[in-house]
């Protein structure tokens, strides 16, 4: 298989977002609320909101919506932002020693653009190579999740994974892709709805032109199941 050179410079990153932080930002009183406060809060703002956009909110359409949306923000959406909700990595000893690449592909990632807090939606591909320990399959999909919910920038969300991973592993041999559209790009502004964004992150083995190679033909490869 031909590789493509576009695969190649995934490393680099967007010019508008040069200086943004692997760590999401967060202010150190960020859990001093409970939930329950929380939704209240935004609850009334997002009533506020709909008030000031002209919107009759004693509609029965409209009544519960300041609600859900908060209980969505909080406990869903961006239940990412709590470090409780963080999955709890274990691992096993390698006991049948593969000692080749193990990829996850096609992991599903939603996300919210930080910029103008509308959806990201696309697909993640994840890779380790084993240094003694294995995750459960399973818990590459939630430590995904677990840092898409939350207002994101893709760029921070491939790192983030990564990174957990890393730690998780004790290897630095993790990589992740990520293939996703933004809605503040496909639905505003240019609006050009066919247009999705690719990133990468490569870290250990992964850096060496021939194994990111391997990695990027694994994820071009189409499953017959």
């Amino acid at each position: 298989m031909k590789y493509n050179k576009f695969f190649e410079d995934l490393d680099l990153i967007d010019s508008d977002h040069k200086n943004f932080s692997i760590e999401t930002p967060l202010r150190k009183d960020a859990f001093e609320l409970s939930d329950q406060e929380k939704i209240s809060i935004i609850q009334k703002n997002v009533k506020e909101i709909l008030y000031t956009l002209g919107m009759d909110i004693t509609d029965d359409s409209l009544k519960g919506t300041p609600k859900r949306v908060a209980k969505a923000y909080v406990n869903e959406l961006f239940g990412g932002l709590n470090p409780e909700n963080m999955p709890v990595g274990s691992t096993f000893n390698n006991k049948y020693k593969y000692s080749e690449m193990l990829v996850e592909k096609n992991i599903t990632v939603f996300s919210t653009c930080e910029h103008h807090l509308l959806p990201i939606y696309g697909k993640a591909h994840v890779a380790y190579f084993s240094n003694s320990n294995v995750i459960g399959l399973s818990k590459m999909n939630r430590i995904v999740d677990y840092f898409s919910r939350r207002p994101q920038v893709q760029e921070r969300l491939t790192i983030q994974v990564v990174k957990a991973l890393q730690e998780i592993l004790k290897t630095d041999d993790v990589a992740c892709v990520i293939d996703a559209k933004h809605m503040c790009v496909n639905s505003r502004g240019i609006k050009d709805k066919d247009c999705s964004t690719v990133t990468g992150e490569f870290g250990g083995k992964f850096k060496d032109q021939s194994v990111k190679r391997e990695f990027l033909d694994y994820i071009r490869t189409e499953s017959s199941l």
